[in-house]
């Protein structure tokens, strides 16, 4: 079988990805499902999948999209959703997410994308790709449907990891202002700090600190620092990053999408409620179909892990094939915009600057990166 290029050589301008076929809920079916939707909009678009290679061989000959464009690499394991990061880090290596994850690390592919288990796809990668020198803690950034003109916002971090001190908070915003510049093309993200409250003297003594940080790097990182947001931010258009710790981040994340399948079930009840309620119903059609397509989180799905040297695309362990197409998509835009290398120069250009700083007499060690 032809090996792919590297994902930095151009050969007929083909972008490749490593997909784990095993990591979603409903199986390898609805994954391949996924790629044969993406690769139907991107002729230049080609996969490493990975997973036994007998079964996915067998649903790949069935999409005449996918034909010449997947390499199968064999991978008899399977991480579950409910097996410990730490047990599959240590005996994880036959499995479909070990060999997804290696394949960026060897330069084979750009962007890896799994539906798998969360914690144990966050420490494998960690494992086999490395933080970027500067980084203390990777975070998680996911898109946000909001008032925005672009639709979304980005909010980081949502589950990396439920702790964050004021350091790893301020490289929290660098990392989500370059996700903002490079992959969503905002030349001067707008950004916001997630408290209880917009006021200066709100929050705990953490978060004041890196208000401090995150005020002090504004202008030399070239964007701008509207101070504490307040939940309502979230899907509003004050701002365009939202920066929190993973605890409360994925709260808020689980809320919203309650709260948007909630919605959807209201919606569904009140037009059932009557032969006239039916019948607005069908009037209504096409604007509840906007709506639909304006809220339905299979459009983001997709979070990012920033920080690693490599791209990792979490997509949501439920997804279907156009939730899984839409991680795809992300996965590709961002392996277009090169953007790891530019996150990795923005980290560190700031440790630079900190180390500086921290060496300069008189500075007694501040950081206003």
């Amino acid at each position: 079988m032809t090996q792919p290029p590297h994902p930095h050589e151009s050969v007929n301008g083909r972008t490749v990805l490593s997909i784990d076929a095993m990591g979603g809920d409903a199986g390898p079916s609805v994954v391949i499902a996924g790629m044969a939707q993406s690769a139907a909009r991107n002729d230049d678009l080609h996969f490493i999948l990975h997973g036994p290679e007998d079964e996915l061989q067998q649903l790949v000959d069935r999409r005449k999209q996918l034909a010449g464009r997947v390499e199968i690499r064999n991978a008899a394991g399977i991480v579950r959703m409910d097996d410990k990061p730490s047990q599959v880090v240590r005996s994880g290596k036959d499995t479909s997410m070990w060999s997804t994850v290696d394949a960026v690390r060897a330069g084979d592919a750009t962007v890896a994308v799994s539906c798998g288990n969360t914690g144990a796809l966050m420490a494998m990668s960690m494992l086999r790709l490395r933080k970027l020198p500067g980084v203390n803690r990777p975070a998680i950034a996911v898109l946000w449907p909001s008032r925005n003109p672009a639709g979304f916002n980005i909010m980081l971090d949502v589950g990396a990891d439920v702790k964050a001190d004021p350091s790893d908070l301020l490289q929290y915003a660098l990392m989500g202002v370059s996700y903002a510049r490079n992959g969503m093309d905002i030349a001067r993200p707008r950004l916001g700090l997630l408290n209880v409250g917009t006021e200066e003297n709100k929050g705990r003594a953490e978060l004041k600190e890196a208000h401090e940080l995150i005020a002090a790097e504004a202008a030399r990182s070239n964007y701008d620092y509207v101070g504490f947001a307040e939940g309502s931010d979230i899907p509003g258009d004050r701002v365009d990053v939202i920066v929190t710790d993973g605890f409360t981040g994925n709260i808020a994340l689980k809320t919203g999408e309650g709260t948007a399948s909630l919605i959807g079930d209201f919606l569904r009840e009140a037009f059932k409620f009557s032969p006239l309620s039916r019948l607005a119903s069908l009037l209504a059609l096409t604007s509840l179909r906007r709506l639909k397509k304006r809220i339905d989180p299979r459009r983001v799905n997709g979070g990012v892990f920033l920080g690693l040297n490599g791209t990792v695309v979490k997509s949501h362990g439920g997804a279907d094939a156009t939730g899984v197409s839409a991680a795809i998509k992300l996965a590709y835009q961002l392996a277009q915009n090169g953007f790891n290398e530019r996150l990795a120069a923005r980290v560190a250009s700031a440790t630079a600057q900190i180390d500086t700083q921290d060496k300069t007499p008189g500075s007694e060690g501040e950081q206003s990166t």
